[in-house]
């Protein structure tokens, strides 16, 4: 059983790799849409820019970083679940 685990995750590498750089680009560009609509239509603020203030900076932040959180969790699952379909088995 545990040998059968080991080969599922070995082949689900590839697919999970391949499916987050696509989940990190949707991510990158869901990040520039919403931060347009928050920023005033501004690019985001980079941290050392020291033309932006604190605030602006970290909201950016935690935008980002929540964007990225969701995208990788919806890609991790879905992924799995369509690796699921196919094979029958959830890949660990």
């Amino acid at each position: 059983m545990a040998s059968k685990q080991r080969k599922m995750s070995l082949c689900y590498k590839p697919v999970g790799l391949i499916l987050g750089m696509g989940g990190g680009m949707l991510a990158g560009a869901l990040c520039t849409r919403a931060w347009r609509l928050v920023g005033d239509g501004r690019e985001a603020p980079d941290p050392l820019d020291d033309e932006r203030a604190w605030r602006e900076v970290l909201i950016s932040a935690a935008l980002h970083g929540a964007i990225f959180s969701v995208v990788k969790a919806a890609v991790d699952r879905g992924g799995a679940e369509g690796v699921r379909r196919v094979t029958g088995r959830w890949p660990a």
